[in-house]
């Protein structure tokens, strides 16, 4: 008997270490779980409201996600999963997200505060511009920085896909910026 109720506190105090720190994982990784959604959703208050619903879900199905394993995968595939649902719904209900001018990319040294913001909105404004495909593999690849591999595994596609998809965003991004200048 006294053995079954130290295997219980055993597996509490263990639990409960890997909740805090499955919560501690998830508070670091949240900047870029923000840009993630900011590049998905293009209006900041939208990305906001999904980067709640994914934490939220995340949460919720903390016992899903294996430890050991990425959670910043696990987490990108929740965010897009949650973005592709409520791009199914608002186009049931007829709904367009609005775009906004906000920042995506950071303008480089030494320019004036003027330009940097041009350029922000020249870039923000190409990214749009992008079809969902290629903005997602744009996000994760040239502004998070993933493997095109570890992109693949995030989108579930094929690395030949996501390479594809990079060649063509980069294509119409540099096309689309050449019409602002």
């Amino acid at each position: 008997m006294e053995e079954t109720i130290e295997w219980r506190r055993f597996f509490l105090r263990h639990s409960e270490k890997a909740n805090m720190r499955f919560e501690e994982e998830l508070v670091e990784l949240l900047p870029r779980l923000r840009r993630f959604a900011r590049g998905l959703a293009r209006h900041q208050s939208d990305a906001d409201d999904l980067c709640q619903a994914a934490i939220e879900r995340a949460l919720k199905s903390r016992d899903q996600w294996q430890q050991g394993t990425r959670l910043d995968s696990w987490m990108y595939r929740i965010t897009r999963n949650l973005w592709i649902d409520e791009r199914r719904a608002a186009g049931r209900r007829g709904v367009h997200a609005p775009i906004d001018d906000a920042v995506t990319q950071v303008a480089g040294e030494g320019a004036s505060e003027v330009e940097a913001g041009a350029l922000r909105g020249d870039v923000d404004g190409a990214m749009a511009r992008l079809p969902d495909e290629q903005r997602e593999v744009v996000m994760l690849v040239l502004v998070e920085g993933y493997a095109y591999r570890e992109a693949a595994e995030m989108l579930d596609v094929a690395v030949g896909t996501v390479t594809s998809r990079l060649a063509r965003g980069r294509e119409a991004l540099m096309f689309y910026l050449g019409e602002a200048a």
